[in-house]
């Protein structure tokens, strides 16, 4: 059994529960409120702009050009197709310019960047690709059973779209055949590692739907800090 196929086994019941999270499902039937997609989508747009970042601290991780010129390709991909289309998204569902400025990160969302950037700098570039993987793989599967959806919302037909394409079904299958290939040549104890990324970012792609679909506060929020300090 390839690593890839070890790893997509052992994830199974959490990639089950990302099929069947409610934020997906109603996404796919037209149903899932404007207001968690709004939300999402700046949380992911943070996401996704550190996921480019890892990706890039990855290519400057390989062993040969070829692998960090791909690696690069990666993560202008990240830029020109997936955050261009959040930036489509945000026009669409009227977010300001004031909003984006005052953003903050929800607490899944900064744990599950934190989680990349500490894999990355505490291991090497099958640690990298371990952790980043989840993201690409899970997202095509969904795109892959949501295709055939035909949601009246168009904003959820667009994002449908863009992750069963062909074109991102390449990326992922690129990134799984460079993972195997690195799974060859490390150690027993470096695998158990890779895999515990694997599956903690399987964890946190969960915890990311539920987050957008109850649009996840901080406990405290720094309005309620300033309040009592003027008291």
């Amino acid at each position: 059994m390839l690593f890839s196929e070890q790893l997509r086994k052992a994830v199974d019941p959490i990639w089950e529960a990302s099929f069947h999270h409610p934020f997906v499902k109603e996404l796919g039937e037209g149903t899932l409120d404007l207001r968690c997609f709004r939300y999402y989508v700046l949380q992911d747009s943070y996401y996704l702009t550190h996921f480019a970042k890892v990706q890039a601290l990855g290519g400057a991780m390989a062993d040969d050009l070829q692998t960090t010129a791909s690696m690069a390709n990666h993560a202008q991909n990240t830029y020109e197709a997936e955050l261009r289309l959040h930036e489509t998204f945000m026009k669409e569902l009227g977010i300001t310019e004031e909003e984006k400025a005052s953003f903050v990160p929800a607490p899944t969302a900064y744990a599950y960047t934190s989680h990349m950037y500490r894999s990355a700098f505490a291991g090497h570039f099958g640690d990298v690709l371990a952790t980043i993987l989840p993201c690409y793989w899970l997202y095509y599967e969904i795109g892959e059973r949501l295709k055939h959806c035909k949601p009246k919302q168009p904003i959820y037909a667009k994002w449908i779209e863009a992750y069963g394409s062909d074109w991102f079904r390449q990326l992922v299958e690129q990134q799984i055949a460079r993972l195997n290939d690195i799974a060859k040549t490390v150690s027993e104890k470096e695998l158990e590692r890779m895999k515990q990324h694997f599956w903690i970012s399987s964890q946190y792609e969960y915890l990311f739907w539920d987050m957008a679909y109850k649009l996840e506060r901080w406990p405290i929020e720094e309005e309620d800090v300033y309040a009592n300090e003027r008291a």
